[in-house]
């Protein structure tokens, strides 16, 4: 019996580094059947290029990649452009990629294998929330669905009320908590913000073979920061490495009706029904030395 783990991912690659950091650990975990990857947000189709040139850099040309939803369901964008769209000039990747293809693809695949497949989003919800809106049975059809998003047990110093992830569409944030799909878990950015290196140490440690092209990019996010905080490798190493963190079960709901709190994740562990599992906690050295056992044999 195999011991893979059929994965979909859904990502805003271009913005912050650690989309990359993310979808290079997938493409080179042993463990990882990547069945596709969507992107979401602002350009998804300039998103796309930047997944499809991570993937010929590491010769997995065979990787679907679909582009999402540009645009939030109801609130304006907030992550209009994709600063780290430079890097296309110097790495080959595909330039065509068809208009809002993403959640009929997620749909198909996951109806096709019934049971069978993790789902994970590190981006605005904004394509899981209309995938989960739009067939309503996805979600039991999951085997399990993780993401990095929200604010669940503590507030990070310096961190706003809400986190990114959640707010850039909180009322795609809101159907896809709504949801309830079974295995959800939910790491937040309080744990993920424990799990952080020098830019420097990072260049460094990209610096060869393949992740190069991750280098690049995270060249271009370090311009205006001296670290890098691996939120959504994170997520990803979770999927196949659950004891990195310490999971809570509970209910989480999503802030809708105050313009100040929108998108403000509340976690309940006292609830009557507890659908949702947080990681509550992280080892920051065990997640390391494992993202890079993997990323390093590249």
């Amino acid at each position: 019996m195999s011991d893979k783990i059929p994965v979909l991912f859904d990502t805003d690659i271009g913005s912050d580094i650690d989309d990359a950091i993310a979808l290079a650990y997938l493409l080179e975990q042993p463990r990882c059947d990547l069945l596709g990857v969507t992107t979401v947000t602002g350009e998804p189709i300039v998103r796309a290029q930047l997944v499809d040139a991570v993937c010929a850099a590491f010769g997995r040309k065979e990787v679907p990649v679909y582009s999402g939803a540009g645009v939030p369901l109801l609130v304006p964008q907030g992550q209009p452009q994709v600063p780290q769209r430079t890097v296309l000039e110097r790495w080959p990747h595909r330039e065509k990629f068809g208009p809002n293809m993403a959640v009929d693809f997620l749909r198909q695949t996951i109806r096709s294998r019934p049971g069978e497949i993790t789902l994970l989003s590190v981006g605005p919800l904004t394509n899981v929330g209309l995938l989960f809106a739009l067939d309503p049975e996805i979600p039991t059809l999951l085997k399990r669905y993780v993401m990095m998003g929200g604010i669940f047990v503590s507030r990070p110093p310096g961190a706003g009320l809400t986190e990114w992830n959640a707010l850039v569409d909180p009322h795609a944030t809101a159907i896809t908590f709504a949801a309830r799909a079974p295995g959800t878990r939910a790491v937040g950015l309080d744990v993920t913000m424990k799990c952080r290196l020098p830019a420097e140490e990072c260049l460094r440690r990209f610096g060869k073979g393949p992740l190069k092209i991750v280098a690049e990019m995270a060249e271009v996010w370090s311009r205006g920061s001296r670290q890098v905080i691996f939120h959504d490798p994170l997520a990803a190493v979770s999927v196949f490495e659950p004891d990195v963190c310490t999971w809570q079960a509970g209910l989480i709901e999503v802030e809708l009706k105050s313009d100040r709190l929108r998108g403000l994740t509340y976690f309940n562990s006292q609830a009557d029904q507890k659908p949702h599992e947080v990681a509550v906690d992280v080892k920051p050295e065990e997640f390391f030395k494992r993202y890079f056992e993997v990323v390093e044999r590249a």
